[in-house]
């Protein structure tokens, strides 16, 4: 037993894990040290995380227990589901950490799974170490009916090559409404009045890696708009600090500023470590 309430493991382990009705497929490094769980973007696969993971350390002596999967219908192995919505993906978190035998971890979470890792602290402060955020889980209200039209035109206009690209595992295998209705779904899920009170109400560190820029489907200055939206939730509430803004975009964050993420995965564990 670590002194995380975890059972170690010395072995590397990649298989199937079942939730629902469906299967993820799951990566652990296994190991005694930190557990911590990267929870991806929304349609991306664990593979995105392999930097910060190296940056870190993945060996026995590295101090860390990495923990990646990929959600529904993602990557090449993942099965599909009924249900991709963000209740089911808060969920999954519960079912990967309870089937590798994971009490306490430090969960990090990239654009949607920055607020995938939010909801889940937020709901179980007694077993998250902490939180890194990486451009994500920005309270902001930029959903409107113009932006679901255009949201729901981005996709379907996306919809006649996705088929030939699944396949690879680089898109996620789901129909263009089904993608469309994450993205809305995750927009309410993001407004001021929704997410604002989850993150007052956060009892953990949580550190925030903020890119610059635009990313996929943002206009403008849209996406610096929305970040703008956290000093205040830095003033609200000591428990959430910025850990770095960096000068790549949203979508090249984890290619080009991994060690910024690593920097502030080490910070919130230092913090977890100093408060026992």
């Amino acid at each position: 037993m670590t002194q995380h309430g975890s059972p170690s493991t010395d072995a590397h382990w990649t298989g199937m894990v079942p939730v629902d009705d469906t299967a993820l497929a799951v990566t652990d490094t296994g190991g005694s040290g930190v557990p911590v769980v990267y929870l991806n973007g929304q349609f991306a696969t664990q593979g995105y995380w392999r930097r910060v993971l190296a940056d870190l350390g993945t060996g026995p002596g590295s101090g860390w227990r990495h923990i990646t999967y990929d959600e529904r219908a993602r990557g090449r192995k993942s099965g599909r589901s009924a249900d991709y919505s963000f209740e089911a993906a808060v969920r999954d978190v519960d079912a990967v950490l309870a089937a590798r035998g994971v009490e306490r971890a430090l969960v990090v979470g990239w654009s949607y799974g920055a607020y995938v890792a939010t909801h889940w602290a937020r709901r179980n402060p007694g077993r998250a170490l902490g939180a890194v955020l990486v451009d994500g889980a920005a309270p902001y209200d930029w959903l409107d009916e113009a932006m679901e039209r255009r949201i729901r035109r981005m996709f379907r206009r996306m919809g006649w090559f996705m088929p030939l690209l699944r396949p690879t595992g680089l898109v996620p295998r789901m129909t263009a409404d089904e993608q469309a209705d994450s993205n809305i779904e995750l927009g309410r899920l993001g407004s001021t009045a929704e997410l604002g009170p989850v993150l007052d109400a956060m009892t953990v560190p949580v550190r925030y890696v903020l890119a610059s820029g635009t990313s996929l489907g943002s206009k403008g200055d849209e996406q610096e708009q929305i970040r703008a939206g956290l000093g205040q939730v830095f003033e609200r509430n000591p428990n959430i600090r910025l850990s770095a803004k960096v000068p790549s975009n949203h979508g090249a964050i984890l290619r080009k500023d991994f060690r910024a993420v690593a920097d502030a995965v080490r910070e919130v564990a230092a913090l977890e470590h100093a408060g026992q």
